[in-house]
């Protein structure tokens, strides 16, 4: 076993997709590309911080983020990840690049370091359930040759798509055969314009949440939102926060919708990454529409329980230690993990933010 493969069994105990591997099949399962921000989250903060007043926060953590808040969510659940992006050759993009390699076992081999860049920082502050975030950052000197529009072969690959923002390795990848997944961001025109998402074309589902739904199909029900976005792609799921998510099948007819599990909120930084990594793993590992909602909805209730945004998202360990405390009243929605959670098992270490960069150990 290779280093990486044996930090990679650390992290994820489960191969979701087992089953359906083969010695043809390509080395990475799901590819993605974009900014990778270093993320210094405030916890504890009973309020709004007030203009002219100093807060202080009862917890801090530090974790890569942007970009990586999916990869690692992706990593976590068993899935062979690949990650382009830029790092800066600063401290902290050292430490985002050793804890995204070294401590998940993320495939970095298409990304590449920049001298003289430094990297882009999150500062993020979580208060009665909400966060506001201040960032910092410019846009990464553009690579010598083809970088990323040459994804690897892989199973799938997840995008975020933007108004006007049209992206050649997406079409690329689609026409290589991976499956492409995207959500979507605050279209801040207001315009909210379908047809300016040049790359939904290419994707197999797609995956806003309610407002972003109802806003770009002029709707005001999320469930109408996903049964118009399903006449476009073939798979429309809208999330709806603490209410669950509504997904249709554009190509059968199929819906399916799953409440939301009620959670003690801590922190919802990376909690949409954290829902798409749990649906594209469900999607993969051909469980039905309406598993991959619950599966998707469960990870993302693990992961605000903990602050931060990569650190906070769950591997097999956290779904294990749930599932056998599980309320009665979830085990029937629930009951297709029991073929993939092993009947006994060495709890992994929980891995959490820190309030560091990273401590120094001796040799």
């Amino acid at each position: 076993m290779t280093s990486r493969e044996s930090r990679t069994s650390r992290t994820a105990a489960v191969d979701p997709l087992g089953p359906l591997r083969d010695p043809q099949e390509p080395g990475c399962d799901v590819f993605l590309t974009g900014t990778v921000f270093l993320d210094i989250i405030f916890t504890g903060l009973d309020s709004a911080p007030v203009r002219g007043t100093e807060s202080w926060a009862r917890g801090m953590g530090s974790s890569p983020g942007g970009v990586a808040n999916m990869a690692t969510a992706l990593a976590r659940l068993g899935l062979r990840t690949s990650l382009a992006a830029a790092f800066g050759d600063d401290h902290y993009g050292e430490y985002c690049w050793d804890a995204l390699e070294q401590g998940e076992g993320i495939d970095l081999s298409m990304s590449r370091t920049i001298p003289g860049w430094h990297s882009p920082v999150t500062v993020s502050m979580a208060y009665e359930g909400e966060r506001t975030m201040v960032s910092h950052g410019h846009e990464a000197p553009p690579p010598a040759g083809r970088f990323p529009q040459c994804p690897p072969a892989a199973r799938a690959a997840v995008a975020s798509l933007g108004p006007g923002q049209g992206e050649e390795w997406i079409g690329t990848a689609a026409r290589q055969g991976s499956r492409v997944f995207a959500d979507v961001g605050w279209d801040e025109s207001g315009r909210w314009d379908l047809g300016a998402l040049a790359d939904l074309e290419h994707c197999e589902a797609f995956l806003p949440n309610a407002g972003e739904a109802m806003r770009y199909t002029r709707t005001d029900c999320p469930r109408a939102a996903a049964r118009a976005l399903a006449e476009l792609v073939p798979i429309a799921v809208v999330t709806m926060g603490a209410e669950g998510s509504y997904a249709v099948d554009g190509r059968t007819g199929e819906t399916a919708e799953v409440p939301g599990i009620t959670v003690d909120a801590l922190d919802p930084t990376g909690a949409g990454d954290v829902y798409v990594a749990g649906f594209v793993t469900g999607t993969l590992a051909e469980w039905p529409l309406a598993d991959r909602l619950a599966f998707a909805g469960l990870t993302a209730a693990l992961s605000v329980q903990e602050f931060g945004g990569s650190l906070s998202a769950p591997g097999w360990p956290e779904v294990s230690h749930w599932w056998r405390t599980a309320p009665d009243a979830l085990r029937g929605r629930y009951a297709f993990l029991d073929e993939l959670i092993p009947p006994t098992e060495t709890p992994a270490a929980r891995r959490r933010a820190v309030p560091t960069i990273g401590f120094r150990h001796s040799a």
